[in-house]
This record gives C-alpha cells, sequence and structure tokens, in this order.
C-alpha cells in the first residue's frame, strides 16, 4: 500500500477510498481564517463514472492505487474511444474520452504514452511534462509584439485552447505544460 498526504495530491493521480478507484479531477487548496487548511478534491469514480467531492484535511494520509505502466502509441480516435496499441506485443486497448478527461487534448498520434493498468485493467495515461502542438487557429500576430505584450486564444492541432502572448501566429509549433494546460515557449 503507498499512501500520500492529502495537500500532496496531483490533478490525475488515482486513489483508493474503501473499494473504490477515484481519479482526481479538479483539487483546490483551501485555507479559511484561523481553521486548518484542508483540500477539496472532485474525483470521477473510474468503474462506474459517478462524481465525487470530497474534503480532506491536509495532513489526511489518502492510499494511493498502486499501478502499472505500460508504454503504449496512440493510434487514432475513433468518436469518443481512443485506440492505443502495445509497441512490445501489439495488443490494442481502448480508452474512452470520459476515462481520458482533459489529457485526450494532448495526444497526438503515433505519440508514446505510458498508459496505467489496474489489476489489468486499463485506467487512464500518464503524460510527459509537456508537449508540443501546433497552432492551427489564431489571430494574425502583431509584428513588433514581445512576450510581455498582450495575450489571445490559440487553438492547437487537438481541438486545445491555449492563451499565448500575441506574436504566436497560425503555423507555430508551441509547448505545453501537460498538468496546468499552460503555454510555455515557442518551439
Amino acid at each position: 500500500m503507498s499512501s500520500v498526504q492529502a495537500n500532496r495530491l496531483k490533478k490525475g493521480m488515482l486513489i483508493k477510498m474503501g473499494d473504490d478507484l477515484l481519479r482526481v479531477f479538479d483539487l483546490h487548496h483551501l485555507t479559511q481564517g484561523n481553521k486548518r487548511a484542508h483540500m477539496q478534491a472532485r474525483m470521477r469514480d473510474i468503474r462506474n463514472g459517478r462524481i465525487v467531492d470530497h474534503k480532506f484535511r491536509a495532513e489526511d494520509e489518502v492510499e494511493r492505487a498502486i499501478l502499472d505502466e505500460h508504454e503504449m502509441q496512440f493510434l487514432y480516435k475513433d468518436g469518443d474511444i481512443y485506440h492505443f496499441m502495445n509497441t512490445e506485443t501489439y495488443e490494442q486497448i481502448h480508452l474512452s474520452a470520459e476515462t481520458l478527461g482533459d489529457f485526450a487534448l494532448y495526444l497526438l498520434p503515433e505519440a508514446l504514452i505510458n498508459v496505467e493498468f489496474y489489476d489489468g485493467e486499463p485506467m487512464g495515461v500518464h503524460l510527459a511534462p509537456t508537449v508540443d502542438l501546433k497552432v492551427i487557429d489564431t489571430v494574425p500576430g502583431i509584428k513588433g509584439a514581445t512576450a510581455a505584450a498582450q495575450v489571445k486564444p490559440a487553438t492547437c492541432e487537438t481541438g486545445l485552447v491555449v492563451t499565448v502572448p500575441a506574436f504566436v501566429n497560425e503555423g507555430d509549433v508551441i509547448r505545453i505544460n501537460t498538468e496546468t494546460g499552460e503555454y510555455l515557449s515557442r518551439v
């Protein structure tokens, strides 16, 4: 059994509460006045899809689900189903868009991804800290714009919309933090 303090929970973690397997998809650290700090977590039950809200005290110990990771290649998206192939055994699996959540917006065909398994069942993906995506739609750049100037929305090739500096143009490849969804740099 692996446990982690509640204040160390991160978006995307898979935890066990009783017999339930829950994936954290939203997390807020709250401190109210002179009261103790706590973590407000919104999680999705992996098995039945229901949403669970839970308040943890910062010092609470939370049981982390032990996952096996296998490197797999993302093949393609078919509707709301994402198909992956094990690069060693050529076995194929699929995950739903609901299971992947926001992580689906960082998947490019043929990319190598670590897929997480619990008791032989695929539960989600573990992404690299950053991903490089091509900008397919944004308003034209402003000549002479600097990084400290205005920002604008940009749509990437996977459908992800990111706020970027004004000098980023259509066709540029940008680096994005997969944990926060923020623009880091132009590649």
